[in-house]
């Protein structure tokens, strides 16, 4: 069972990075159709696990990393269980860097309403999740500990991320989808504003395995 973590309100102007996976992904299907979770070997089955169906595009599937850092994970599953990411979108797109979501006003102004720390060194906290491709980091405003629901997925590493960001999780099938998103991306800025009709929409996000954190 998990406890209630608190969550921050986003700001405009975060910033946000990108990460490169560590692993090969298995493969990319084409919809959510085409994914069977109970055929899916999960490579660290005691990990949390969690599949993004994104319209249009099909699955993303991440691991999350709760020994590198539990409040943020414990943040994020608690949001996936409530529903509160389903149809929201990615407004934000750089490609060579990375692509960021989990704003429910689409602008990249907005969270869930509670705040948790920034588990990251620049925050006296050790993370040593690296932002590398495919790597999943929380998105933030110049508050250290203002994260919220915004989230972002590494399309190509980005090491100067590295200990102002909380790392914590991983693609480990679908990164295709996620270079799909931004090939076709369309900015329209250099910030990687993204207009609203043009948001890729996540359809949901799902726990898919039985794993499950405990905070002290």
């Amino acid at each position: 069972m998990f406890k209630k973590s608190v969550i921050g309100l986003m700001l405009v102007g975060l910033i946000f990075l990108v990460a490169a996976c560590g692993e090969e992904n298995q493969g990319t299907p084409t919809a959510s159709t085409g994914f069977d979770v109970a055929t899916f070997e999960f490579p660290n089955p005691e990990l949390p696990v969690v599949l993004i169906d994104i319209e249009g595009y099909g699955i993303i599937i991440a691991e999350l990393y709760p020994d590198y850092a539990p409040i943020t994970v414990h943040n994020f599953i608690d949001l996936v269980e409530s529903g509160f990411y389903d149809g929201l979108g990615f407004h934000r797109i750089i490609e060579g860097f990375m692509m960021q979501g989990g704003c429910p006003y689409g602008m990249g102004i907005g969270g869930s309403g509670r705040h948790i720390v920034g588990e990251f060194s620049d925050n006296g906290i050790e993370n040593v999740l690296r932002h590398h491709r495919g790597v999943l980091s929380m998105a933030r405003a110049m508050d250290y500990d203002s994260a919220s629901s915004q989230f972002f997925i590494m399309h190509d590493n980005s090491p100067h991320l590295d200990g102002g960001y909380a790392g914590f999780g991983r693609v480990i099938y679908g990164i295709e989808v996620v270079d799909a998103i931004v090939d076709n991306a369309e900015p329209v800025d250099r910030n990687g504003t993204i207009e609203p009709e043009n948001h890729p929409i996540m359809n949901e996000i799902r726990l898919i395995n039985g794993a499950q954190i405990q905070l002290d």
